[in-house]
């Protein structure tokens, strides 16, 4: 979607979703659905089982994950919370972790 949607978008069972502009109201992502947002979600997102997104614009609202993949970039942006009540969430780290440092006695 290279454009606006002014209500809900729901990806039913085996949709796929590439979202570069902006949805007003709430993303849900069935059961197989497949989502990358480029864009800007106003709303929640609540992602279903055996599902994914790639998240790398922003949402407005709270990300609940209820069994999917979720993959959060280190670009994207959300204002709400993420929740996850079953499946997997990643975050793409910012900075790799720092290297030890030798202790001197």
């Amino acid at each position: 979607l290279w454009g606006s949607v002014g209500g809900n978008v729901r990806v039913v069972n085996g949709g796929k979703f590439y979202l570069r502009g902006t949805v007003y109201g709430n993303l849900e992502v069935e059961y197989g659905g497949r989502v990358h947002i480029f864009g800007h979600i106003r709303g929640h997102v609540r992602l279903g089982e055996n599902t994914k997104l790639i998240h790398s614009g922003v949402i407005g609202g709270n990300v609940t994950n209820d069994g999917g993949r979720l993959f959060i970039e280190k670009a994207s942006k959300i204002t709400g919370k993420v929740k996850t009540n079953s499946g997997e969430t990643k975050y793409e780290s910012e900075l790799p972790p720092p290297a030890p440092t030798p202790r001197e006695d």
